[in-house]
């Protein structure tokens, strides 16, 4: 059974909603895990999630539909730790998909989602759910990449994780875009993006390289895990 749509225009649920507060025996909270392109977002929410499997928790996870780079019905790690979840377009659906016994919801990619996800996250967890969201912080020019920015300042846990600058070595914060585009959103890995620390980022690469799109990338996505 599941917990519901939000009704258009609003954050409000359908009527049966109000009988699953009797489900939330214990209060659940928000744990947020950010930082840039190569630096171990999605591989931490794996390990995450695999411990609460461990302790016999009921767990669902949920991806954006247009991150489809590993596998359409797994979050993949570029380590290619992997495990398995439900593909969704909006936050919304994720709410109309958690079940009444489910006690942790993943969720990967955050940058991906509309801003409702942080209404979701905060209902889930009023509702009793562990909540654990990956999603980069900054996109392409170094700006906050939205909702995340608002689920950093209401999640109980922030983990912010590093990479390894590509260029110096150096500790890495920033997703530095190889290609030309002025979309803000385009679905790619290795080859298409790098890490970069502080010195090494130029946010004006992406402009001063030929165009065009390298095989294997999409429109309307953007750097991933």
């Amino acid at each position: 059974m599941a917990l519901g749509l939000i009704a258009p225009g609003m954050f409000g649920f359908r009527k049966g909603m109000v009988r699953l507060e009797r489900y939330a025996a214990e209060s659940g909270w928000i744990e947020v895990i950010t930082g840039s392109m190569f630096s171990g977002k999605s591989e931490e929410l794996i390990r995450r999630l695999r411990r609460a499997q461990i302790a016999r928790r009921k767990v669902q996870i949920f991806k954006p539909h247009i991150d489809a780079r590993y596998s359409e019905a797994h979050i993949v790690s570029h380590s290619e730790m992997k495990m398995e979840s439900a593909s969704v377009r909006t936050a919304s659906e994720i709410l109309a998909a958690v079940e009444i016994d489910t006690e942790v919801v993943g969720i990967d990619e955050g940058q991906f989602f509309d801003q409702e996800l942080v209404a979701v996250a905060n209902r889930l967890a009023d509702l009793g759910r562990r909540v654990i969201i990956a999603g980069l912080d900054m996109d392409y020019l170094g700006r906050p990449f939205e909702p995340m920015p608002l689920l950093l300042a209401i999640a109980e846990e922030v983990t912010k994780t590093h990479a390894i600058c590509m260029c110096c070595g150096g500790t890495a914060s920033y997703t530095q875009r190889l290609f030309e585009s002025r979309e803000r959103v385009v679905v790619g890995a290795s080859g298409a993006y790098e890490a970069r620390c502080r010195h090494c980022f130029d946010p004006h690469l992406a402009s001063a390289t030929p165009s065009g799109l390298p095989d294997g990338l999409a429109d309307g996505a953007g750097a991933g895990q």
